[in-house]
């Protein structure tokens, strides 16, 4: 079963970033759903700048963390992984 192009032991490699992402993911809907600091543009915008450019580098750093286990798992030529 591949799942966005990886192996089953990769993506459980990767649920180090996933509770991570599905924290940031929470609390993008949270502050959506219920402002906390009131609705002010500026505020709200940088807030919202801050959270979803984290949540938007760490499922980029996630998935070429990803690629790079499946190719050093290639070369190593863990089993499973035949070409």
């Amino acid at each position: 079963m591949a799942l966005f192009g990886f192996e089953k032991d990769t993506l459980l490699d990767l649920t180090v970033n996933v509770i991570p992402l599905g924290i940031l993911f929470f609390f993008i809907v949270a502050f959506a759903a219920f402002p906390a600091f009131g609705t002010d543009p500026v505020f709200s915008g940088m807030q919202f700048a801050l959270i979803i450019s984290m949540f938007l580098l760490l499922a980029v750093l996630t998935y070429y963390a990803g690629k790079a286990v499946e190719n050093a798992e290639k070369e190593n030529g863990e089993p499973g992984h035949e070409d």
